[in-house]
């Protein structure tokens, strides 16, 4: 096809009254009227994008500023003034100058400028559940004269929150505090303040955004757990295993020396002994790796509360490992979550959402065990309805010499410890429990 604009080359396949071959044709109906939209529509761009620009700069900040009873009101108004004049009725037109009246009288309560310095102030913005989460609102009079009583309203989540300002003189300041419920886990979007001008009937209602939204992560509670993460993780040195290794910390065995080998590790006392050069021969070492597996398919917990005991259960373990400087790796069925710092993990953990899904905690292990293939202890957290078949499937995941675990959270139970060939089963019924269920791992 011919290079250009789309007219030019609608115009060009017009001309050619045959086809490439030679052969007698013609040009199907729907490429000309698909050059035809696209001449259309590259025609028709630049004026659409005037139209569009001076529709959100001059039209909307006035038409939005027109509430939907304001809009029905003043619909009401024009189709009473018609039928008064279609059929006489006097009633009909005097009803339609009466909703005029009202809609101008509403008018005069939105016209004006407010002159606010406005600071919005979170002392906290991330807290645990339970928690107080405490913040402010600052208000300045920043114009040379005094400003009328009027209404600030702050969104908090899919609430607002509405703050009376009293008649305000130059300069002058006026604060309100205000706290913010945090019974749920949740990403809580604190802002904008705006204030609002409205008549009395809101039929016309005017906001002026005054801050930026702030978001209050309420992030999941956690407990500390005292000593080694779970009692179960060896010391620095790590976990030895069969892999031989010319440098590491586990020492193995002495052997002869082969040209390469790091003069550091020779042996000097067996090399006097013997008269021939031995060095130190090590087992490779594995640092304690925790590989977090946690299920959040709603249809493997029993309630909403035990959801989100799993959430943190696995929140307080990835917490203390990141605290005792281990790796870490935490999985869901949406992927991986940050495990950089406790900050990142828990903001992480605080956005997760559970939902009714195919992908099991069966499956969600295998993944892991693909993901992280160099991890030394495993935890499977779950809930109770995961069976011991399925605990026993997520286990055959792990690849031998691997440390698994599955923390099965059933709320009320009490705290208790099984095993399942080579998988430690620990039950949860409270998040106090945590410690204790972890103390009998280690048992």
């Amino acid at each position: 096809m011919s290079s250009g604009t789309p007219l030019t080359r609608l115009t060009e396949r017009l001309k050619q009254p045959f086809a490439r071959n030679g052969s007698p044709g013609a040009l199907h109906p729907s490429a000309v009227w698909a050059e035809a939209r696209n001449t259309a529509a590259m025609a028709s761009a630049p004026a659409w994008r005037a139209v569009r620009g001076a529709w959100l700069k001059y039209a909307w900040p006035v038409l939005s500023v027109v509430s939907v009873l304001g809009w029905s009101v003043l619909a009401a108004a024009i189709l009473l003034w018609a039928t008064g004049q279609a059929f006489g009725w006097q009633e009909a037109k005097a009803a339609a100058i009466a909703a005029f009246v009202m809609f101008v009288i509403a008018v005069g309560f939105v016209l004006g400028r407010s002159s606010y310095g406005v600071v919005l102030d979170l002392a906290r913005t991330r807290v645990a559940v339970g928690d107080s989460a405490v913040g402010s609102i600052a208000v300045s009079n920043t114009s040379a004269r005094p400003l009328l009583p009027a209404a600030l309203e702050l969104p908090v989540g899919s609430a607002t929150a509405v703050f009376h300002l009293p008649r305000m003189k130059p300069q002058q300041v006026h604060e309100d505090l205000f706290t913010i419920p945090t019974a749920r886990r949740a990403v809580i979007v604190v802002g904008p303040v705006r204030s609002v001008r409205a008549d009395p009937l809101h039929l016309l209602r005017r906001q002026v955004l005054w801050t930026e939204p702030e978001d209050l992560f309420v992030h999941p509670r956690t407990v500390a757990l005292a000593g080694s993460a779970a009692g179960f993780i060896r010391d620095l040195e790590g976990m030895p295993t069969t892999d031989l290794s010319s440098a590491d910390v586990s020492f193995h065995a002495l052997r002869d020396y082969v040209p390469g080998d790091d003069r550091r590790h020779i042996h000097w006392k067996t090399t006097a002994r013997t008269n021939k050069l031995m060095v130190r021969q090590f087992e490779e070492t594995r640092r304690a790796h925790l590989a977090i597996s946690l299920s959040i398919n709603t249809d493997e917990y029993a309630s909403e509360t035990e959801f989100e005991m799993a959430v943190s259960a696995a929140a307080s373990i990835g917490r203390q490992a990141i605290r005792e400087q281990r790796e870490l790796d935490v999985l869901t069925q949406k992927g991986p979550l940050r495990c950089e710092t406790g900050r990142n993990l828990l903001d992480d953990m605080t956005r997760i959402i559970g939902a009714p899904m195919r992908r099991t905690a069966v499956d969600l292990a295998r993944t892991l065990a693909d993901t992280v293939p160099n991890a030394s202890v495993v935890f499977f957290v779950v809930g109770s309805h995961v069976t011991a078949t399925q605990l026993r499937s997520a286990a055959a995941s792990v690849p031998p010499g691997v440390r698994s675990l599955a923390v099965r959270v059933e709320a009320g139970a009490s705290p208790t410890r099984a095993n399942i060939a080579d998988l430690t089963v620990l039950t949860l019924g409270d998040l106090t429990d945590l410690a204790i269920v972890l103390r009998k791992a280690a048992a």
